[in-house]
């Protein structure tokens, strides 16, 4: 269903770039976030749980090339790979010392690694540590992408979620990585409660705007013990339909310009401690329900992507 061309496909894109599949190898390091230990906020995101964004990782207490080496094994056994990128994915991954930096980045770099991904916060990246990852970009010729949670640009939605940062640092990450010749992708929620149309709408028009060259997509899923699964227990929140989900991820990649490479449109999710995952539907059935109801519609990714360079002026044409 995935090879229908109604989005730009992360997969595809890969096989373009690099003449073959390439996989991903999960890294967890012993880190945390600004946003749990008081440098900008405590009890980090209402969504997050203690295992952070990731659930199926290695032991953090394992080496990075040690966790590489395993995932590469088991990966090469199964999809017979030969072309990865190094993922490190979990919680803040650009909030430790630079010289902490570069040793975990030194130590990712493997035979058949032709790129690294970086997940961190708009809050966490800067010149120094972008200078060192367009250091190491050259001299060991790799795509370097780094991956922003934003969740959403409604900046009072980012407040109730206690993000612990605005769409300004979010917009200021992705100038800064441009400037370094690293790519961006882009984390958003589209069914978070405190969001409707509009701002799935303004999501697009704003990544669109600034260039961002990827996007994952996530369904919110409540876990038990944060603030949200509280709120959700106590009837406070309610969550959208699948249906609803699916109709604003189409509207999403609707205004979405047709460049930008989606690494994914809805995520999986744990089962165990959750109170609502993914209205109890495999991930990959719910994407493949966005495709088909997409093809349809004949609509495809960026048909809506009108506004830029002036759509007023349009009138004159």
């Amino acid at each position: 269903m995935e090879d229908i061309e109604v989005y730009n496909v992360y997969s595809k894109y890969l096989r373009k770039r690099f003449k073959q599949k390439v996989y991903k190898l999960p890294i967890s390091l012993p880190i945390t976030c600004p946003n749990r230990d008081g440098c900008v906020g405590d009890g980090g995101c209402i969504f997050c749980g203690e295992e952070g964004g990731s659930f199926e990782n290695l032991l953090n207490t394992i080496s990075i090339r040690e966790q590489i080496l395993q995932n590469k094994e088991y990966i090469q056994k199964k999809y017979k790979a030969t072309k990865f990128i190094s993922y490190f994915q979990n919680f803040t991954n650009t909030y430790m010392p630079i010289e902490n930096f570069k040793v975990s980045i030194e130590e990712a770099i493997l035979e058949d690694v032709v790129g690294i991904s970086i997940s961190t916060r708009p809050d966490c990246i800067s010149d120094e540590y972008l200078e060192y990852l367009a250091f190491v970009k050259k001299k060991y010729d790799l795509d370097i992408t780094i991956e922003l949670g934003l969740q959403t640009v409604n900046y009072h939605t980012l407040y109730k979620i206690n993000r612990g940062h605005t769409l300004g640092e979010f917009i200021d990450g992705v100038l800064r990585n441009k400037k370094y010749g690293i790519r961006t992708c882009a984390h958003l929620i589209l069914n978070l409660p405190w969001d409707g149309e509009v701002d799935v709408v303004e999501n697009a028009k704003i990544l669109s705007a600034l260039q961002v060259e990827e996007v994952k997509l996530h369904a919110l899923y409540i876990l038990d013990g944060t603030t949200i699964g509280e709120m959700y227990k106590n009837g406070e929140i309610s969550i959208i339909s699948k249906d609803e989900y699916v109709e604003r991820v189409i509207t999403f990649l609707e205004y979405l310009d047709e460049d930008v490479v989606i690494q994914r449109l809805i995520g999986r999710a744990p089962e165990e401690n959750s109170l609502f995952v993914n209205w109890n539907e495999s991930w990959w059935k719910i994407r493949d329900e966005i495709v088909s109801e997409m093809v349809k519609r004949n609509t495809h990714q960026g048909i809506k992507c009108n506004y830029l360079n002036g759509k007023a002026l349009k009138r004159f044409k």
